[in-house]
């Protein structure tokens, strides 16, 4: 029997690769801006300071779209749960801290803004079907290199085979 071709989604790569990836590409793009005050920002109370790396307002975004994809309907409420954190307290016991909703909320607009995502009139948010094809893309472009690595490191192995006769 025939294998039938399907296509690979954001669910079939790994989640760091793909948030790398978008990431990548977020950058790239004119249409996604960092905010002036991405440097300075904490992204949560319970935050001691702010992100160390340069394009960590990208990651997030890829990391949010991710979300997005796999849960539709999912709002700023469980997204402020999700990049939460504990707040430590010295030495009193530690408390949970929702994540910064203002890092979240202008990455939602943007990706509005880009046409990836849409808000649903339940509240809550799901990625349109140009934000999809978008996402599934990259999705496929991380497959079809991870696959071309395993074809190259098989080649690899199977030299390494004949040089074991003495």
């Amino acid at each position: 029997m025939a294998e039938e071709a399907r296509g690979i989604c954001v669910r079939d790569v790994k989640a760091t690769a793909f948030i790398t990836a978008y990431a990548d590409h977020l950058k790239n793009s004119d249409k996604f801006d960092l905010p002036v005050w991405a440097d300075t920002i904490k992204t949560g109370v319970f935050k001691e300071l702010a992100p160390y790396g340069d394009d960590w307002y990208y990651i997030r975004a890829a990391s949010i779209a991710r979300k997005v994809y796999l849960r539709p309907g999912i709002g700023m409420g469980q997204l402020q749960k999700w990049y939460g954190g504990s707040y430590r307290r010295g030495a009193r016991t530690e408390h949970f801290r929702k994540a910064a909703s203002g890092v979240i909320r202008s990455v939602l607009i943007q990706l509005q803004d880009m046409k990836v995502l849409e808000l649903l009139p339940s509240g809550g948010r799901r990625v349109t079907v140009v934000g999809q094809q978008d996402l599934d893309r990259i999705a496929g472009s991380i497959a079809r290199a991870n696959v071309e690595e395993e074809d190259v490191d098989a080649d690899d192995d199977d030299d390494d085979d004949d040089d074991d006769d003495f």
